[in-house]
């Protein structure tokens, strides 16, 4: 994850929190929705720049995945909309940045994509900072 993290380090987009990427879902997605924008796109093209890089220097051994963890605050969704909860919602931007990472050439059997809801909060409290904290995509180099 090191020379992952020297790649991505001067990235304005991306917070570093301990052995994971964050980047927040306004940066990546509209509201409410899990279709990558245009900035989103080119994070995540960067993000897969990066790892294909450092797949290089991975030792054979070493049976590596991306994890893609997507997270939401806790508004609870109307359920009127696309996604009738957060579940389904912070699922379906996993397997958006997932699907788009293996667009850029990330073999797909590197990759994982999960979803969290509301229910791993990094910030705690109903603020507008901390909804804001906790609705991100969060992204981990780990072995299989």
């Amino acid at each position: 994850m090191d020379g992952c993290a020297e790649i991505l380090s001067d990235r304005e987009n991306i917070r570093i929190v301990g052995d994971r990427f964050v980047f927040q879902s306004e940066v990546l997605f509209p509201s409410g929705g899990n279709e990558l924008n245009p900035a989103g796109q080119e994070e995540m093209a960067k993000l897969a720049s990066a790892v294909l890089d450092l797949a290089k220097e991975i030792p054979s051994e070493i049976n590596w995945v991306l994890r893609v963890d997507g997270h939401t605050d806790n508004v609870p969704l109307s359920g009127s909309g696309r996604y009738a909860d957060n579940w389904e919602l912070s699922s379906a931007r996993a397997t958006s940045v997932v699907k788009f990472l293996i667009s850029r050439g990330v073999p797909a059997d590197r990759l994982v994509a999960a979803g969290f809801g509301e229910f791993q909060p990094i910030a705690e409290g109903d603020s507008l900072e901390a909804r804001s904290q906790n609705r991100r995509i969060e992204l981990k180099l780990t072995e299989k």
